[in-house]
């Protein structure tokens, strides 16, 4: 990535120094031609000028010939370094100032020569000098015609502009490698970031997850830094926690497979009675056994997508159809405490399992005769569901424990459970972005409360098509 990030940089950089040098080319060889044009009419104004006057500015009388008068031109102006100004009369060029060889060639002469009576430029090669640009001014009058020819060397100020160049080359030169340097280094500590995060992630092993990168600066490579560090925080709690599921379930498992296998070898079986009686007793375990693994696959299932199915649920008739199907679990006093007149969106299975499990517990935590009540409101931001008994209540010290799995406060005699009851509670109430909490109810005993964090009058959707 830093060799990518530095070849882009220095590429950019090519293009743009480039780019600017071919325009600076471009506009400064228009200016030089534009400069030669300029000199060239000003060589033309004096002539025009001496011509309108006709007087010769040595004698103060009439120029005496158009010869004469080019010559004085000659011998009053100074050309400037690029130039030769030519007398041209009597059929062939006169004069030169400078005194230059060229103005005495065939070339000269056949180049010159077709231009003396309509005037104009063409431009040629020069043996020695390059390209020269030819002009000629026609100068007449009643008894005789010449002309001024003006050769403008162009090789030399376009030398002078290419020596610009040149430096110009050497000066982006040096500094696509300063910014390609400077953009290699630059690259290097934005992405010190990025090859630490690789680092970190070639050392992070399923047995190691304690490793964070360090939090610096507030970018988007800082922001993924967060990011990173909070999934790390994710595997290691998931990882954590498989690794508890699993110590606790073969835990749990192992009592039952011992009871299996102790009874299986001391089986008398000649003994049809012992036979009978075993065999009960082993029925009896692996119910336990499936039941178990049930509720361990549904907390498994429970951080799946498809663990809910969501729709409206009226919470006041979801309250009074649970406490109607919970006055079988017991000969208690069954209370309905309040129901909310409102509609979440929910899982109403989910929501009637949960509060079934706690009238569950409630039952195994209580005697006949005392109350047990459910409940639900809704304030607006949050739906509540309650199951209240007046039972021994629940420890301050043990309200966190219950809910983890295989978590279990004092146990009521007969109570054959596995501890994963109230886990299950609260893993639905999870899913559905709650939680779950217990608190002392008044007068004595213990409630526990569903919190949902559920927009009220959720619009009413079709049911899915039901799953194969």
């Amino acid at each position: 990535m830093r060799v990518r990030i530095s070849a882009a940089v220095a590429l950019l950089v090519t293009l743009a120094l480039a780019g600017a040098g071919a325009i600076v080319y471009a506009v400064e060889s228009q200016r030089l031609e534009e400069q030669v044009v300029a000199e060239i009419d000003q060589e033309l104004a004096e002539l025009a000028k001496l011509q309108e006057n006709g007087l010769n500015p040595d004698t103060g009388r009439p120029f005496d010939s158009v010869g004469v008068m080019l010559d004085t031109f000659l011998a009053r102006n100074v050309p400037d370094d690029n130039e030769i100004l030519v007398s041209w009369y009597d059929g062939r060029p006169v004069k030169a100032s400078p005194q230059e060889a060229f103005a005495g060639t065939t070339l000269f002469r056949d180049t010159a020569e077709p231009l003396i009576t309509e005037g104009g430029s063409t431009r040629i090669d020069v043996p020695g000098y390059g390209e020269a640009l030819v002009t000629v001014q026609p100068v007449r009058s009643s008894t005789e015609d010449g002309a001024l020819v003006i050769v403008t060397y162009l090789e030399e100020s376009r030398g002078e502009l290419r020596d610009t160049m040149r430096t110009y080359a050497i000066v982006a030169l040096l500094s696509l490698l300063l910014v390609t340097a400077a953009a290699a280094w630059l690259s290097g500590r934005l992405l010190a970031p990025l090859r630490v995060l690789r680092e970190t992630a070639d050392d992070i092993s399923e047995s190691d997850l304690a490793r964070r990168l360090p939090v610096t600066g507030n970018d988007d490579i800082t922001a993924l830094t967060r990011t990173f560090n909070g999934m790390l925080d994710r595997l290691e709690a998931a990882f954590v926690g498989q690794r508890e599921f699993l110590d606790d379930a073969g835990h749990e498992l192992r009592t039952p497979l011992t009871v299996l296998r102790g009874h299986l070898e001391l089986l008398d079986t000649g003994s049809p009675e012992e036979v009978a009686e075993t065999r009960a007793l082993l029925l009896e375990e692996t119910d336990r056994m499936a039941r178990l693994v049930g509720d361990l696959i549904l907390l498994a299932k429970s951080d799946r997508p498809d663990f809910l199915r969501l729709r409206p649920v009226d919470l006041a008739a979801l309250t009074a159809d649970v406490l109607a199907k919970a006055r079988g679990l017991g000969d208690r006093d069954w209370v309905l405490d309040e129901t909310a007149e409102v509609q979440v969106r929910g899982d109403e299975q989910r929501l009637t399992q949960a509060l079934l499990q706690l009238t569950d517990n409630a039952v195994k935590h209580t005697r006949p005769g005392d109350t047990i009540a459910v409940g639900s409101s809704y304030d607006g931001d949050q739906a509540r569901l309650w199951v209240r008994d007046t039972g021994p209540g629940v420890p301050p010290d043990q309200r966190e424990h219950i809910f983890e799995r295989f978590g279990r406060a004092a146990v009521s005699p007969g109570d054959e459970g596995f501890g994963l009851g109230l886990s299950i509670v609260s893993a639905i109430a999870r899913s559905h972005g709650g939680s779950v909490a217990v608190e002392d109810a008044p007068p004595q005993g213990a409630r526990f409360v569903i919190i949902l964090p559920v927009p009220a009058t959720a619009p009413p959707e079709e049911d899915p098509w039901p799953a194969s």
